[in-house]
């Protein structure tokens, strides 16, 4: 992909996009902070709140990786 065929999002859409991402993890950390301990298991599954936040912080990371990956590719910068 060349820099001059990428096209980005509509500002709208973006900020209706970060908007959405801020309420959710809004939402998952008030409901975290119910949760002195960490060891609390919650659900059928009976998962640990701190399972729960490493799995966050997982998926999170995971697409930032993503995102590197497309930046690459638009600026050809890699690796340090």
């Amino acid at each position: 992909m060349r820099p001059s065929t990428f096209q980005t999002a509509d500002d709208d859409m973006l900020a209706t996009a970060l908007a959405d991402l801020e309420a959710e993890q809004g939402t998952t950390d008030s409901e975290v902070a119910k949760h002195e301990d960490l060891g609390t298991r919650l659900g059928e599954s009976q998962i640990e709140v701190r399972e729960i936040q490493i799995h966050r912080i997982e998926e999170y990371a995971r697409h930032c990786g993503h995102a590197d990956l497309l930046r690459e590719r638009i600026d050809g910068r890699t690796g340090q």
